[in-house]
């Protein structure tokens, strides 16, 4: 890969690309009991080893019958019932019905099932008020998973969807993929640490917390190595410690021009590493590539840049290392600016808004004011980013614009 500075302005797209044509899955797969395996990602197809319903059963409250029974005779004799665990022993024989309740096994001599408000009781005799199809209101043996049927595949992510439709066909441990291990530092002489005070040029690091959380969402196992001072020495052994534990290294600072050299000459030295000029506001610069055998993201140190990178541009990577092969990026939508939206051409803005549905049934879309990459209060306001395009300049009110409104991992 070589260290180089690339010409102009990478795309986002492309760098996205970059890095999904050389990331590889993970390869270590373990077992884990169905309860456990939330947010994993299967690394096997799960394979029905049963029919559901593993029986016909009945749709609703009602009674059971031969559908051409009633082709000579609307009234027939009740000769028993079928409760939901508790089925009718025996056969129904001409001339009968069975009382059943939904999700009770269809009586043998049955085919059809009539709801109890299309009925009449008199005593044991139950007069019938409609004629329906044969097999109405039944579940037949396999209507919703045939046996041998690839229920879940590969690369899926487990979620509250996946979880009770595993657990409905008796599968109590699953296969997951390893989840990726991500170490992550930040850089920077003028950080210091919560819980002290600040001295003259100084700032707490606050984007340890916001790739943590982050990280945590996507799935991954976090190893948070602190703050590293602008020290050759510390910088090396940070990067020696973390590229022998982890999959992946997340630094935010120390990649832009006009930052110390020293992450870079680290890099330089321990790995191959581009450093690019993203086509995107905020987050401009950011490094990729190896260092030893562990992928290296270098982030923007700005607060909002290293968020947004690591959103954009880092997720869709992580997801491909964790096996997910179902990833699909935020959801984005068409909305009407509300407000101006300033901009100049030549970079893909993700700038922080406030959308809502309008009183007209529209997606309305506001600023949050201050888009400075240094502006985090701006990232708790917003509830969506409005991506603005590369070459787009000023956007007025009623204009339409792209949204993404924040998902589950950003929340």
């Amino acid at each position: 890969m070589g260290v180089c500075e690339a010409p102009g302005l990478m795309p986002v797209e492309e760098a996205i690309q970059r890095m999904l044509d050389v990331v590889q899955p993970i390869s270590h797969t373990t077992h884990l009991p169905l309860e456990e395996t939330l947010g994993r990602v299967l690394a096997a197809d799960v394979i029905s080893p049963i029919n559901v319903p593993p029986f016909a059963n009945s749709a609703m409250d009602g009674y059971a019958v031969k559908r051409a029974e009633l082709d000579a005779r609307d009234t027939l004799t009740l000769a028993g019932q079928s409760f939901a665990g508790t089925p009718f022993s025996g056969e129904c024989q001409p001339g009968q019905c069975i009382r059943i309740m939904t999700g009770a096994e269809l009586p043998a001599g049955t085919d059809t099932v009539i709801m109890q408000e299309e009925t009449e009781a008199n005593g044991d005799q139950i007069r019938f008020l409609v004629r329906p199809r044969a097999g109405d209101n039944v579940r037949p043996v396999g209507d919703d998973i045939h046996q041998g049927e690839i229920v879940v595949a590969k690369g899926t992510r487990m979620t509250a969807r996946e979880l009770p439709l595993i657990a409905s066909l008796g599968i109590a441990e699953i296969p997951v993929v390893a989840r990726p291990k991500v170490a992550f530092f930040s850089t920077g002489d003028e950080l210091r640490p919560l819980g002290e005070p600040l001295a003259t040029g100084q700032i707490y690091d606050s984007n340890r917390y916001g790739i943590r959380a982050l990280l945590k969402q996507f799935g991954c196992e976090v190893l948070d190595l602190g703050i590293i001072p602008d020290d050759p020495v510390q910088l090396d052994a940070a990067f020696t410690q973390a590229t022998s534990a982890a999959d992946v290294l997340i630094t935010s600072g120390g990649v832009s021009v006009g930052e110390a050299d020293y992450t870079k000459d680290i890099l330089t030295k321990q790995g191959e590493v581009g450093f690019w000029k993203i086509a995107m506001k905020p987050g401009k610069p950011f490094a990729f590539g190896k260092v030893n055998e562990t992928w290296f993201c270098g982030l923007p140190g700005n607060p909002v840049s290293a968020m947004l990178t690591l959103y954009q541009i880092v997720q869709p990577m992580l997801a491909q290392l964790s096996g997910h092969t179902q990833y699909q990026g935020p959801q984005r939508l068409p909305a009407v600016a509300g407000t101006v939206f300033k901009k100049r051409p030549g970079r893909t803005d993700f700038q922080r808004g406030i959308y809502r549905v309008n009183a007209q049934g529209q997606i309305e879309v506001v600023t949050t004011g201050n888009q400075g990459s240094g502006a985090f209060s701006s990232m708790h306001q917003a509830n969506c980013l409005v991506i603005l395009e590369q070459e787009r300049g000023k956007v007025q009110p009623g204009e339409i614009v792209t949204i993404e409104p924040f998902n589950a991992t950003m929340y």
